[in-house]
């Protein structure tokens, strides 16, 4: 059954994807001059490269998030996610590849609970023999399977469940990111700030109302623009487990 887990790394690579798309906003780019003294607001004084070094450092000190949207790895496709998690190791949400399906994720802690799509199942057993794909289609489509979180097909989707080591990458970074307008995430007041990095432009929204976390990143390239929202921080992960017919891979 393993080859039919294998979007883990997928699960993985998307994580690492959001992650660094925000962090490309910290490596190079632009000019960075300070703000006037007649500025206003609660990042009056500071340059853009100083909000967005503020936002990452704010961000990293989360102890629950979640992430959704849209990104590209060059690998697997356009990934998408509407995922949930906290520094317990505890997440929740779906995930997506090349519009070819889906798959429900639930980590309440020690065991890891999937729900495949048939599309989604059909999509990562290209290759295999047709009796071994339909004979996994009608055993795990659309039907919860669980497994333990140190097994061998879920060990890399439960340390990608682990905020801390997502936000890893957000420490001691340096921005030079340009200021540009106000604007709102999702109700929440915010300011934007703009970051080159070669063919690619960055679109940094950081919030001026409570902790100033990252709210969105857009990432424009060859003129198409992919988002990843950043928002519920600090609310507790739902990782409420299934019941009902939940199919227990480690027995097979």
């Amino acid at each position: 059954m393993r080859h039919h887990l294998r979007l883990r790394r997928t699960a993985i690579a998307a994580v690492c994807l959001a992650t660094a798309a925000t962090a490309g906003l910290t490596a190079c780019g632009s000019e960075n001059g300070k703000a006037g003294a007649a500025e206003k607001g609660p990042f009056a004084g500071m340059s853009g490269g100083e909000i967005a070094e503020k936002a990452v450092d704010t961000t990293s000190g989360a102890s629950s998030l979640s992430i959704k949207g849209e990104v590209t790895d060059e690998a697997s496709g356009l990934i998408s996610l509407d995922m949930a998690m906290d520094t317990k190791g505890k997440c929740a949400g779906t995930m997506g590849m090349n519009k070819e399906g889906s798959i429900e994720l639930i980590v309440p802690g020690r065991t890891v609970y999937m729900k495949y799509d048939e599309k989604l199942l059909r999509a990562q057993s290209k290759g295999e023999p047709k009796a071994d794909v339909d004979a996994a289609v009608d055993m795990m489509a659309d039907r919860w399977v669980k497994t333990r979180a140190t097994s061998a097909d879920a060990k890399e989707i439960a340390a990608f469940c682990d905020l801390d080591v997502l936000l890893a990458d957000f420490k001691g970074t340096r921005s030079s990111a340009r200021k540009g307008g106000t604007t709102t995430v999702d109700g929440t007041p915010a300011i934007k700030l703009t970051e080159r990095d070669g063919a690619t432009k960055y679109t940094l929204y950081v919030a001026t109302k409570g902790k100033p976390y990252l709210l969105k990143v857009d990432t424009k390239k060859d003129g198409k623009v992919e988002s990843l929202t950043f928002g519920d921080y600090e609310k507790p992960v739902k990782t409420t487990p299934p019941t009902g017919d939940v199919m227990d891979l480690d027995k097979l």
